[in-house]
């Protein structure tokens, strides 16, 4: 699959109900068609989108919403190949949304995630679709949130979320998800020292892995080190302490522990409201951020401000003006354009 506004896109774009019907109907080509669609930045693609995205969207929300985030070289792909393989065995029915890079000067991106899951690739039950960052972190949360939705109609009732693991991609992942699952490795001195503190206020679990690659003392000693670091981070916030457990993708060790404390907070959050108010607090956060970037887009191509922005900028430089002085200067210049219009 390719970028958004890809191959599937060349071919004759098809009225709203054809993509609606093909995604409730289960319809795998119509469903990875209809999630390019909802993936390209053509203006008259977004409009059918949107209006596919609100025939489907009282469809949505049966699914479990899983955050899988990790360092390059921590095994996701592994972990999420055999994860994946014991929820389909359990009779699960599995989305795996996977953000993948993107080259900031080519706008190439990987895309390799299904070759890196042969089973989940080939079963009908899961489907796997790797999204480019294109570079766009906000641009990653609107259409990977709109893929989520679209595979929730579709039928799936758990969406695996993983992010490419730097940089902020994790907040905006776990301001999408039910339950944010961080993996660690078991190198606790360096691994322990590069945490941000951040990716710990996130995360539900964190999952210790690789743990077989590594003598027992030493996955036991990096299990204490994560359980003191939460301590310090967390302290006792209302939803607990955030658990520590070891794992393994390539033997299966403790993947059964994650999926029982995924399905343990899910039941709990469902029962005390928590989940649905997290999921209200999260579709409104969309909301704004989609005006924010919006905003900020208008701005940025108001004539009024691109006639003055090398300039700004040029005096930013040489100090001719303090960064708030030249936002003023660029906020005045698009609000006088505003009030003329």
């Amino acid at each position: 699959m390719t970028a958004a506004g890809g191959s599937s896109l060349r071919r004759v774009v098809l009225p709203a109900a054809r993509y609606v019907d093909g995604v409730l109907a289960g319809d795998r080509a119509m469903l990875a068609r209809a999630i390019t669609l909802v993936e390209s930045t053509n203006p008259e693609h977004e409009a059918l989108a949107q209006e596919v995205l609100l025939a489907l969207f009282p469809k949505t929300g049966c699914a479990m919403r899983v955050g899988i985030s990790g360092s390059p070289g921590v095994g996701k792909s592994t972990f999420i190949e055999t994860f994946g393989g014991r929820l389909l065995d359990a009779g699960r029915r599995l989305a795996v949304l996977a953000i993948d890079p993107t080259s900031p000067r080519t706008g190439g991106s990987i895309l390799g995630d299904k070759t890196r899951m042969p089973r989940l690739s080939q079963d009908e039950r899961a489907f796997i679709r790797p999204s480019p960052a294109v570079g766009s972190l906000g641009g990653v949360a609107r259409r990977t949130r709109e893929a989520m939705h679209v595979c929730e109609a579709a039928g799936f009732d758990v969406v695996l979320v993983e992010t490419v693991g730097v940089g902020q991609s994790e907040t905006a992942v776990a301001e999408m998800v039910d339950f944010f699952l961080v993996l660690l490795l078991a190198t606790s001195g360096d691994e322990l020292q590069g945490i941000k503190r951040g990716i710990l206020e996130l995360a539900d679990l964190v999952a210790v892995n690789k743990c077989d690659s590594e003598p027992a003392t030493v996955v036991a000693r990096a299990v204490a080190d994560y359980e003191s670091a939460f301590r310090i981070v967390r302290g006792t916030d209302a939803a607990g302490p955030a658990r520590v457990v070891r794992s393994s993708g390539l033997t299966g060790e403790g993947l059964d522990d994650v999926w029982k404390l995924i399905e343990e907070h899910h039941r709990r959050a469902t029962a005390d409201g928590s989940l649905e108010e997290r999921r209200s607090r999260q579709l409104v956060a969309w909301v704004w951020s989609l005006v924010e970037s919006s905003l900020l887009t208008s701005l940025r191509d108001a004539p009024a401000v691109r006639a003055i922005r090398r300039e700004v900028e040029a005096d930013v430089v040489a100090h001719r003006l303090t960064p708030t002085l030249a936002a003023w200067k660029l906020l005045d210049a698009y609000r006088r354009r505003i009030g003329s219009e």
